[in-house]
């Protein structure tokens, strides 16, 4: 197999992917390494290891300089950060360059049946969970750094049932723009990425008719997202044409949803 051709802005970067196994994370993973990145597969569950090698096996055949490497690591374990920067050192050398902060999960339920362990499921992962990796992450990230937190449009709608979802991924969007104040003297910059409804496993969730309605109103082609729609997007604020963009949340949703 032979890589599609893409340039390669990415050739000798660093990338970490949270979520990578699966969704529009193992998308992610996909296109920097097309572009020429060495990326570290983020990955929770033991079944989850056999679909990080195979996408180690087919990077390795893209032939361009490409190379991955994985690592389990839950990241609502507060070990996860130091856990995940090791293994980057020990795979590519003492330098990050991009960070994808994607891993995430939804609950589906009523403000009147949320529980506790609902809250901290969605906060410990969404929210929690990439503040102290991006912590971890920060002395090994080599100007111009890139941090791409993988929001949702949920961050700025009111989606019945998806309270605890949308919040968390709109503490990303509020995180998003403090760290690129913060972090822009060094060099990096720092965005969210914010997709409409995309074809993965995680739809499944989402209830019919909220889809339905959302295709409705989706200006570009009235469709759901493509994985690749959101790569493109993100493999573009990874690269050095981005330089000049940090602090935003850009909308990847054909529309949907216009900022």
């Amino acid at each position: 197999m032979v890589a599609d051709p893409r340039p390669q802005t990415l050739a000798g970067k660093v990338a970490i992917v949270t979520g990578a196994t699966r969704g529009i994370g193992a998308g992610l993973v996909e296109e920097l390494a097309r572009r020429g990145a060495k990326v570290l597969i983020i990955y929770t569950s033991v079944s989850s290891e056999s679909v990080a090698d195979q996408m180690i096996e087919k990077i390795k055949s893209f032939n361009n300089g490409a190379t991955a490497a994985k690592v389990r690591a839950d990241l609502r374990d507060i070990s996860a950060g130091q856990t995940i920067v090791e293994a980057s050192m020990q795979a590519f050398g003492p330098h990050i360059d991009i960070l994808v902060n994607n891993a995430g999960v939804e609950v589906v339920k009523p403000l009147s049946d949320l529980t506790v362990e609902d809250y901290n499921l969605v906060y410990d992962l969404n929210v929690r969970g990439a503040i102290f990796l991006t912590q971890a992450v920060l002395p090994h990230l080599r100007a111009p750094g890139r941090i791409i937190n993988i929001s949702s449009v949920g961050a700025r709608a009111g989606f019945a049932n998806l309270s605890i979802y949308c919040s968390s991924k709109a503490a990303l969007e509020g995180l998003t723009r403090c760290w690129a104040a913060e972090l822009g003297g060094a060099g990096h910059t720092v965005n969210a990425v914010n997709p409409g409804p995309v074809q993965t496993a995680l739809l499944e969730n989402i209830p019919k008719e909220l889809v339905e309605m959302q295709k409705s109103v989706t200006p570009v082609e009235h469709r759901v997202g493509t994985i690749d729609d959101v790569a493109q997007v993100v493999a573009w604020l990874a690269s050095e044409e981005s330089r000049w963009v940090s602090g935003q949340a850009i909308s990847a949703s054909g529309g949907f949803a216009m900022y």
